[in-house]
């Protein structure tokens, strides 16, 4: 008790006055500048806005200083745990009921959780922002009152899946958790991962969940940041009305930096049954976030491991010595770490003892090598680049004022530090090199299948103690925090007038050779977004030669024939620009973002890819070694089994029933004869399109783009797509992975070709309430009903050729029968009856309204016009979806239900462990077989 009362003596009630102005910037003549003004409130509560009014929504981000950091060594995942119990209700806001509200009003939103922080974001049209702030008091001032023994236990399950799914059953999902341990002692906050160990979650109930909010979660402790189009004014008086009256809760002092300390070196080995390339991991201690010697240290990654030319990169990877290697320098509040990763090729040698000692002589060659001034630009340049990017969408800009805010007392930290990066100096970056890493003790972790121990780099010699785990004293009274109101904080606030969504302004223009120029003008920030859809990808290959648009894709990206991949990959970094190829069903794309001011010179390269490619036999044998390795550690992965084996069962041999980089064996037999001739006939950009959404005016791409017309050659000849009836009965199809902890499930059937206002969005239509958001039938059955799966969802997806309807969840191996037998229920319900009134409103509210979210960014922008450019539509065709949302009736979304979701149909995908099934699976009645996937 005395505890208990000791936070209320921390938390006097005051009585709440309005925000007070405490710091204010202005946009400056440097476009890396973030307009904020910061205001705090009575309680504690820090506010910042930033104003903008490019696009008619608002994103809200509320972050909680408290992370996995703040948590006891005997009470970890508490801070996580707690993220997810955010959105099961409060007070006055009921169950479920805040991601319904959120996705009613087209919007979007989530949390996460990392050591440091705990956020919560949605983003949404305008006119709802006074909702949205509504809600978040809510949680912060009433969430106990709604918190319940049964929310708890479902929650719990669901934290428990999680951990399963993206952790336990996960190729290397354990190798962050044993790394901490390796590096901090046991009462170190940084040696557990925020998701925590199963044990604590099992030793605690409710009551302590509700100490941690007591203790964490008051207004003194979070910073709410608003950034959209929003009238200040308005909006202050909001955040008064509905934060004020909530009393601060205990004061929050700032946790002392306490970068880990390595008196010798560290070896352990992780056998992971879910992996095929051994793995080495190093970390080396170093400072804390906001370090004078940070930047220093994150140079010298970028040097060492920060892409193609690296030299980890250039020496391991291009070699062939490594599958794939790199390096960083993580920073986080407490501590940072420099690390070190390499996969070995087990088809060439397995072992990481060799691998060690060619990282070893990677790092001391720097004494020799030295740093100089243009290794530190390049790094400045592409951070800057990174930065200017992360200024393109209302939540990027308040994520970094979240972060800098919450973290450093400075919501420009961010930026800031970009600008202490700017000023390192050579000298700086061998200091840091001498002080942290040369010849300094490491943390290694070997990660190898299981069974392959001699692979390990070295003996293992430290041992991870045990962890202690204390008796729990039993938690019977909580005191609440009591919110004194002069307002009905029952009556939810209503949405104002409609915003009027922007769809951008188009222009076009035809070059020569008949290529599609697309584009829209956007100067919110110095950057250029490009799209070159070229005729081709995976429907020109021939029977036998599966994989192989793929495998030119990559090639591609290994420079030019005057440019190494590393030269090609170091002229770009220097200009903060990208270019990558790849290859989809109907085409191969080359997708380039550059900033305004390096556009031309980046341009140039792009030409010298297509027109001059390095297609070399050195580069062919080493793309094509990583690419079936890449396509042997996949089958390893739970998610990827069953989706393939679903593909496989939709569409048999064709090629939409294989893998998008074909099969080994026919890869394997792949030669750079044939790359050659696929880059001759399907790199021809005639009849093609160029997607161009930025800061370039329409005459200014007409000349940039001109080069393109003089492409020599005929136009790519494209076959028809071969579209097969689907081979598989219905029925339980088992991929057998022994061991698993989850089972990955894959339920549907084949289904409609991609429209835009056809059948096929008349069944996305129908599938929203059964299993389309969050708020679902299906995901509230299986998650938060019955707490088997971490999430669920279904939808109809596809080409213009054929496509599929499926359900894709992973659930405990436990209840796999009942899952399934749950899915297939839902279908029959939803069959038989259809959507009620509340879930048809609820879809026409979320449909009607998500289009003001659908424009922001660069990206977004870009992939709505090669939408509109690959299926010929004109942009009306969005009015003409919202004639339809309007129009369509309870009775019609039940006819195709009817068509859709008969459960004898439904073939079914299970990817787990058979032996432990079997039996429970044969109680469903439902025909059985195994499935193997090549």
């Amino acid at each position: 008790m005395k505890y208990w009362s000791l936070l209320l003596l921390l938390c006097p009630l005051l009585a709440p006055a309005a925000p007070v102005l405490v710091a204010e910037v202005d946009k400056g003549q440097d476009e890396l500048v973030i307009p904020y003004r910061m205001y705090r409130l009575d309680n504690g509560l820090t506010l910042i806005l930033n104003q903008d009014d490019s696009d008619p929504l608002v994103h809200v981000e509320m972050t909680y200083h408290v992370g996995s950091a703040r948590e006891e060594p005997d009470q970890t995942g508490f801070a996580h745990f707690f993220e997810h119990m955010m959105f099961q209700g409060s007070k006055h806001v009921g169950d479920q009921e805040h991601f319904r509200l959120i996705n009613e009003a087209g919007g979007t939103m989530n949390g996460t959780t990392n050591q440091d922080r705990t956020n919560y974001f949605q983003t949404v049209p305008a006119n709802h922002l006074e909702k949205v702030l509504w809600l978040e008091a809510d949680r912060m001032g009433f969430l106990l009152e709604a918190v319940s023994q049964r929310k708890f236990e479902i929650q719990r399950d669901t934290v428990k899946n999680e951990r399963a799914q993206r952790v336990d059953n996960q190729p290397y999902g354990l190798v962050g958790e044993r790394m901490g341990e390796l590096l901090y002692p046991r009462d170190h906050p940084y040696s557990w991962q925020p998701i925590g160990y199963v044990e604590d979650l099992d030793r605690v109930d409710v009551n302590d969940l509700k100490a941690f909010f007591l203790r964490w979660y008051g207004p003194n402790n979070a910073t709410l940041v608003i950034s959209g189009d929003f009238d200040v004014d308005q909006t202050l008086a909001w955040v008064d009305q509905y934060f004020g009256p909530i009393p601060a809760g205990p004061a929050v002092a700032r946790a002392e930096p306490r970068p880990a300390r390595l008196e010798q070196s560290r070896y352990q080995t992780l056998e992971d049954p879910r992996i095929r390339l051994p793995m080495l991991y190093v970390s080396y201690p170093t400072v804390h976030l906001g370090h004078e010697q940070e930047a220093a240290l994150d140079v010298l990654a970028n040097v060492l491991g920060g892409g193609k030319s690296s030299l980890l990169y250039q020496q391991l990877v291009e070699s062939g010595k490594a599958v794939g290697a790199g390096a960083s320098h993580y920073c986080a509040e407490l501590a940072c770490t420099f690390s070190i990763w390499a996969y070995a090729n087990p088809s060439r040698d397995g072992s990481l003892a060799g691998l060690q000692q060619e990282i070893d002589r990677i790092i001391a060659a720097i004494h020799e090598r030295g740093i100089d001034a243009d290794d530190v630009d390049k790094a400045v340049t592409q951070l800057r680049a990174e930065l200017i990017l992360g200024l393109d969408s209302s939540q990027g800009k308040a994520r970094q004022l979240a972060l800098g805010q919450v973290l450093k007392d400075d919501p420009l930290y961010v930026i800031n530090a970009w600008r202490q990066l700017a000023a390192t100096t050579p000298a700086d970056v061998r200091a840091v090199y001498g002080q942290y890493l040369q010849d300094k003790p490491r943390a290694s972790l070997s990660v190898v299948p299981r069974g392959k121990t001699e692979w390990q780099a070295a003996e293992p010699d430290y041992r991870t103690p045990e962890r202690q785990l204390p008796e729990r004293d039993h938690i019977d009274e909580l005191p609440l925090r009591e919110v004194v109101d002069s307002f009905d904080r029952s009556r939810m606030p209503e949405a104002g007038a409609p915003v009027q969504v922007r769809v951008p302004a188009l222009w076009r223009h035809t070059l020569d050779n008949n290529i599609q120029l697309l584009g829209t003008l956007n100067d919110e920030i110095p950057v250029v977004s490009v799209i070159l859809s070229l005729p081709g990808g995976q429907r020109a290959e021939v029977e036998g030669e599966e994989g192989l648009a793929a495998l030119t894709a990559a090639m591609m990206n290994q420079g030019t024939a005057r440019l190494t991949n590393g030269e090609f990959s170091e002229a770009l970094e220097r200009l903060g620009a990208s270019v990558n190829v790849r290859s989809g069903f109907y085409t191969n794309l080359v997708e380039v973002t550059s900033l305004t001011e390096n556009l031309a010179q980046t341009l140039a390269l792009v030409e010298e890819l297509l027109f001059s490619p390095g297609l070399r036999e050195q580069d062919f044998e080493l793309v094509k070694a990583r690419m079936l390795e890449g396509m042997a550690q996949s089958r390893h992965q739970p998610s990827w089994l069953a989706q393939h084996g679903f593909r496989k069962l939709m569409y048999g041999d064709t090629r939409m029933g294989q893998p998008d980089d074909g099969r080994p064996e026919t890869v394997a037999r792949l030669t750079l004869a044939q790359v050659k001739d696929f880059y001759e006939r399907f790199y021809n950009p005639a009849n093609g399109h160029v997607i161009v959404a930025g800061d370039l005016a329409p005459e200014q791409a007409r000349e940039a783009f001109a080069f393109l017309g003089r492409w020599q050659g005929e136009a790519a000849e494209l076959p028809p797509v071969r579209v097969a009836s689907q081979p598989a009965r219905g029925g339980i199809y088992v991929v057998d992975v022994p061991g698993a902890v989850q089972s990955a499930l894959r339920i549907g059937r084949r289904a409609l070709p991609l429209d835009a206002t056809g059948p096929f969005f008349h069944a996305n239509l129908m599938n929203f309430n059964l299993g389309g958001n969050f708020n679902s039938r299906i995901n509230q059955n299986l998650r938060e009903d019955k707490g088997f799966t971490y999430g669920a969802n279904s939808f109809f997806t596809g080409n213009r050729d054929a496509g599929v309807f499926v359900v894709a969840t992973d659930v405990r191996g436990d209840v796999t029968a009942s899952a399934i037998e749950n899915i297939l229920a839902e279908f029959a319900r939803f069959k038989a009856e259809g959507p009620n009134p509340a879930e048809l409103s609820y879809l026409r509210s979320s449909y009607s309204q998500q289009d003001a979210l659908a424009y922001e960014t660069l990206s977004q922008k870009a992939g709505f016009l090669l939408q509109l450019a690959m299926m010929e539509l004109s942009p009306d065709y969005l009015s003409e979806q919202q004639r339809i949302v309007a129009a369509i009736d309870g009775v019609r979304l039940t006819e195709v239900a009817g068509q859709w979701l008969k459960p004898d149909d439904m073939v079914i995908v299970v990817v787990g462990d058979k032996a432990k099934l079997e039996k429970s699976l044969a109680q469903l009645n439902l025909p059985v077989q195994d499935l193997t996937i090549d």
